[in-house]
């Protein structure tokens, strides 16, 4: 399994939520902020959010350009998420599923080993982990650091964290809910015990609400 086959499988989580909000007229309200951008904007540099996709966005090219993934690995991605049951196709329409109970299970049991996170030098950023919106206000205290995905658009300064893969800051500009899930990996990655635990309860509630 490789990190961006996680990615994969969020955006995949979040595409179908979004697919069953377009059939139903509302999205369940998952505690996201108003204001969950991280970064700077300016004109001809902002990436307006994806609006409900359809089918569509389930193709190659679809997740290509929702996730900065290319295509051939998007089809490995999902290859060896079927492989090991993290990802089905539907009955019916084919389209390819996060398993989503698997899903939580390997991030908040195994994610860290496999892929840990190590904070790094100061940079400027994208918000991630408890300094991401998801989490803002639900820490009291969240010790004195930041952590980032270093970005030339994003807003704040603070200790670097290596994304899941290096095109989660392009994909979470397009997608507020992939990205108050990847912070929340984020969270889990880290392993600090109150902020792992919480994030990963979160992050069950996100899940769980995939038809």
């Amino acid at each position: 399994m490789k990190s961006q086959d996680v990615l994969l499988l969020l955006k995949l989580v979040s595409l179908e939520r979004g697919q069953a909000a377009r059939v139903s007229g509302s999205r369940a309200a998952l505690g996201i902020p108003d204001d969950w951008r991280g970064w700077r904007t300016s004109i001809g540099q902002d990436v307006e959010p994806e609006a409900y996709p359809g089918d569509e966005g389930f193709s190659m090219r679809g997740l290509e350009e929702a996730t900065g993934i290319s295509k051939s690995e998007v089809s490995n991605a999902l290859r060896r998420c079927m492989d090991v049951g993290l990802a089905k196709a539907e009955r019916g329409s084919g389209l390819p599923r996060a398993n989503t109970r698997a899903l939580l299970g390997f991030v908040t049991n195994g994610l860290k080993y496999v892929f840990p996170a190590r904070p790094g030098a100061l940079v400027r950023g994208v918000p991630t982990a408890h300094a991401a919106p998801v989490l803002a206000g639900r820490l009291l205290s969240a010790g004195e650091h930041v952590y980032v995905w270093e970005d030339g658009h994003g807003s704040v300064q603070g200790q670097r964290v290596a994304p899941l893969y290096r095109s989660v800051p392009y994909a979470v500009r397009r997608d507020a809910e992939l990205y108050a899930m990847l912070a929340l990996v984020d969270a889990i990655r880290l392993g600090q015990e109150r902020e792992s635990a919480l994030a990963g309860k979160l992050l069950a509630q996100y899940l769980r609400e995939v038809p």
